[in-house]
């Protein structure tokens, strides 16, 4: 089955193939969000371990997807090779930290006194589904540049491999949706309009992704330092943010234990397809 796709995708655009595999990763954010039309509330400890297992397949996949390919790809030998993807990932982590102060939102699990970002009027499910939409940025783009790196003829970066990543991102992006919808049907929502603002978190996604693919494309020799770039988003968000929310509450060693699932599975994922 894998490898029917993976055909597939060989046979179409790169860029175009970025498009596909984002609006599958949103596809999967929006089906999560669909958890409202079922439920109303979800149990506390199960949304931490669910935030948990997202946290660790990002850092996964900001490894064996981005960081480790970035590294292959780089010439030279010892500090030479590593500083394309030293710079990029710092410069990824800088890139969210500059969005993280500027643009309005409020994590899931934090009081309305403790937003982020510019003060505005805005009201807190605007802001709540904007601290998940900072989340997705890093991963619609590094899905794409993978892709574009494709295009661009790298050998270390495969279909397979951005396939992969966009199944990893996938999988994390479902309870990323619950995590929106779910607290906005609890504060009163109406569960149509809490999964339209669950779903619409990750339509940056496939923006981010396309973005990424044709850069790539057009700039070759920037690859290394994209994938970096991409990474050190992705790391920051992690630490800035999806673990702070899972420290919350008394479910810290199932949030952990979540994370190390989530890692296992990513990286399993990338061994075995990538």
């Amino acid at each position: 089955m894998f490898e029917t796709i993976v055909t597939y995708f060989e046979s179409i655009d790169p860029v175009l193939a970025a498009l596909y595999a984002t609006l599958f990763t949103w596809g999967v954010t929006a089906l999560g969000a669909s958890a409202v039309f079922f439920f109303k509330t979800m149990h506390r400890a199960l949304l931490d371990g669910m935030l948990g297992f997202t946290g660790g397949v990002m850092v996964a996949a900001s490894y064996w997807s981005l960081l480790s390919p970035a590294i292959e790809m780089s010439s030279g030998e010892g500090f030479t090779k590593v500083m394309p993807a030293a710079i990029g990932f710092i410069l990824g982590a800088l890139f969210l930290f500059g969005l993280d102060k500027a643009l309005p939102h409020l994590h899931i699990n934090f009081k309305e006194t403790e937003k982020e970002g510019i003060k505005t009027p805005w009201q807190r499910t605007t802001l709540l589904v904007l601290a998940i939409t900072l989340h997705n940025i890093p991963e619609g783009l590094a899905v794409g540049v993978l892709f574009g790196g494709v295009a661009a003829g790298i050998p270390e970066a495969s279909i397979a491999g951005a396939l992969t990543l966009a199944i990893g991102i996938g999988i994390q992006n479902f309870p990323e949706g619950i995590a929106v919808s779910m607290p906005l049907r609890r504060m009163g929502m109406k569960r149509s309009k809490s999964f339209m603002y669950g779903q619409a978190s990750a339509l940056v996604e496939p923006i981010a992704g396309v973005l990424g693919a044709v850069a790539v494309t057009f700039f070759t020799p920037i690859l290394p330092y994209a994938l970096a770039f991409a990474a050190g988003a992705m790391i920051f968000v992690v630490v800035e943010e999806v673990i702070p929310e899972t420290q919350r509450d008394k479910n810290t060693d199932i949030a952990t234990l979540g994370f190390i699932g989530g890692f296992v599975v990513m990286m399993s994922l990338d061994v075995a397809l990538g």
